[in-house]
């Protein structure tokens, strides 16, 4: 399974990236995180480990993710494995000109377990709501970079 979602940002691609990145700071910024807990002496950056709570699907869910890739102000990438499957997200940061910057991000899950391969066709119900999550987080985010100015 693999989400894409995409928006253009009004900041220069090196603010845009520090403040997609910034983990500690998320929780804050991003209006679906109702909790969230650098787990790692990283505070940013290659390795920072951190546990995020949200409510999905009229659920809390809470998963522990690491990020596992990191080219400032390029591209970082986020790993979790929760439930039998692996998640792989990455972030990539290319600027249009010397104020505008394009943000990607493309989530993927590949099961792992044999439970998490059985269930892999209902993820697909759960594809549109997901895919509206991330473009919720990317406007949170693209509304705290822009109001900075």
């Amino acid at each position: 399974m693999q989400i894409t979602a995409t928006d253009t940002v009004n900041a220069p691609i090196d603010r845009v990236f520090e403040v997609f990145s910034d983990v500690a700071n998320c929780g804050d910024r991003i209006s679906g995180i109702t909790e969230l807990e650098v787990l790692s002496d990283v505070q940013s950056g290659l390795g920072v480990k951190w546990r995020e709570t949200r409510v999905m699907f009229g659920k809390e869910a809470t998963e522990e993710m690491w990020m596992s890739g990191y080219d400032a102000p390029n591209s970082y990438q986020v790993e979790a494995e929760s439930h039998g499957t692996h998640y792989l997200t990455t972030f990539t940061f290319k600027a249009i000109d010397d104020n505008t910057t394009e943000v990607s991000w493309i989530f993927e899950g590949k099961a792992i377990s044999l439970m998490a391969k059985l269930m892999m066709p209902l993820g697909a119900l759960f594809k549109g709501a997901t895919r509206k999550m991330m473009a919720a987080d990317i406007t949170d985010l693209k509304n705290y970079v822009e109001a900075q100015g």
